[in-house]
């Protein structure tokens, strides 16, 4: 199994894949080929690959491609979701054992991950690539778009709509029947109480928009 990433969210599904699912230190590797201050091997057990020759030559060594994406920012996990693909990878789904998810019409796409504590209501949709962070909620009703980024204790009520590429901060609240956009920032403990247009950042209680882009 393949972490995309070796810093701070990478460490953090490190728990999942070596707790939750039992993964052995040497079926888990890193991979990170940007940092320069990185020691030869995380916690000294688990290697890191630091080029895409890296990689490919582990593919070919090994049955397994699973990968998944360990760093933040919805633009640049998109980007290295379709490298690693491109690459013959293959997103997986990572859900933490203490995570709650609805058993009825739940629709979770490849490559998202759901850390500890969250909380996924009934008829939801959840789409690829999507990060949903610590104690979060998303309640029934809900469509989430590809590489959504929900930060930690963020509550989205009921029929509520995220688009594509856009960034929840932590503790903030959409209202039920909100339409948020794509490429949206939601900032830090803001409360949405209307649609937010694409391209936009808001903050605030209420939320406003302070900037489009």
């Amino acid at each position: 199994m393949l972490i995309v990433g070796a810093k701070g969210l990478a460490k953090e599904l490190l728990q999942v894949l070596s707790i939750d699912m039992n993964l052995s230190d040497e079926s888990i590797l890193f991979f990170d080929n940007v940092s320069h201050d990185l020691p030869e091997k995380i916690y000294n057990r688990f290697k890191i690959l630091n080029s895409f020759d890296a990689v490919e030559n582990y593919f070919k060594a090994y049955i397994d491609k699973s990968f998944v994406l360990g760093l933040g920012h919805p633009l640049r996990r998109e980007k290295l979701y379709k490298q690693f693909v491109e690459l013959g990878a293959n997103p997986i789904i990572l859900i933490s054992k203490s995570a709650e998810v609805g058993d009825f019409e739940v629709e979770i796409k490849e490559g998202t991950s759901i850390l500890a504590g969250a909380r996924i209501s009934n008829s939801v949709q959840i789409g690829k690539g999507c990060l949903i962070y610590y104690n979060s909620v998303v309640a029934h009703d809900s469509n989430i778009g590809d590489f959504v980024e929900i930060s930690p204790n963020v509550t989205i009520l009921g029929r509520c709509i995220i688009g594509n590429n856009s960034t929840l901060g932590a503790g903030c609240v959409i209202l039920p029947d909100v339409i948020i956009g794509e490429n949206v920032k939601v900032g830090a403990g803001a409360v949405i109480l209307k649609d937010v247009p694409d391209n936009s950042t808001i903050v605030g209680v209420p939320g406003r928009v302070i900037k489009s882009f």
